[in-house]
């Protein structure tokens, strides 16, 4: 059966005749794989349609058990990502951690609308690249049904308004999200070596990560986040996914942050 989806490459690779894998998470039909034996050094729309960020419009004969890539053709290159060697590897991360999160075969529109969104804005973003980043996994988290509990005690259930000046609440990483005082308490006691996976947080960071998780990437067109914010909320989010996903670290995280140390 012949059919056509929009899809973003996740990832490529050659295989031994001559071909190549892969990997689309694609509106329809959502991350599978894909052989195909177009060869993405070739000059006409489907090769450059294969490239790893590439959002694009593919032609596909899905069999029973298998997918074959026929033809492409490039909805948007994001080219200016590549350009940039912080926008390059900050865009490989989302991938990597866009792999993760999605099972395969599974259509999930909302992450990627969200992710054509972070690819687009992410091309023309001048600076704070990480606000957007944070943003976009908070978001794709939601949709996965994996977001933190951030209204009230994830285990007592009680609310936990707070808001700018209210002082500091507790995020707990096992419990997935916003603990009282009280549930803190026993929380740590019971916790052992774990603690550390118990972070005490402003209600200023807490606000940040809901507007993230309640807002469409598009209202942070305009938005950074301070160093200080950025690098907290970066922790908790990193604990989070390290601790929900199964993801101790992404790859691409390593050789990102070697590039920034030798510039």
């Amino acid at each position: 059966m012949y059919v056509d989806t929009d899809g973003v490459v996740i990832r490529q690779v050659k295989t031994g005749d001559g071909r190549r894998m892969l990997l689309l998470f694609t509106r329809q039909y959502g991350k599978i794989s894909a052989g195909t034996s177009i060869n993405e050094r070739g000059k006409n729309k489907s090769a450059l349609a294969i490239r790893p960020f590439t959002y694009g419009h593919y032609d596909i004969f899905k069999g029973r058990n298998y997918f074959s890539l026929n033809g492409a053709e490039v909805k948007n290159s994001f080219y200016k990502i590549g350009e940039d060697v912080d926008k390059f590897m900050l865009a490989s991360q989302m991938l990597e951690f866009t792999d993760k999160l999605l099972p395969e075969g599974e259509p999930n529109e909302r992450i990627f609308d969200t992710l054509v969104d972070f690819f687009r804005m992410l091309a023309e973003r001048k600076s704070k690249h990480e606000t957007l980043s944070s943003a976009y996994q908070f978001r794709a988290l939601k949709f996965a049904g994996l977001e933190p509990q951030l209204s009230a005690c994830a285990v007592c259930g009680k609310k936990l308004q707070g808001g700018a000046g209210a002082g500091y609440a507790y995020f707990s990483v096992k419990e997935g999200g916003l603990l009282c005082e009280e549930c803190a308490a026993e929380a740590k006691k019971a916790a052992g070596s774990a603690k550390n996976l118990i972070y005490k947080v402003s209600f200023d960071i807490i606000d940040i990560l809901r507007y993230f998780m309640n807002n469409p990437l598009e209202k942070l067109k305009s938005v950074g986040l301070e160093e200080d914010k950025q690098k907290e909320v970066s922790r908790i989010l990193s604990a989070y996914i390290g601790y929900h996903l199964g993801i101790e670290d992404i790859m691409s995280k390593d050789i990102y942050n070697l590039l920034k140390e030798s510039n």
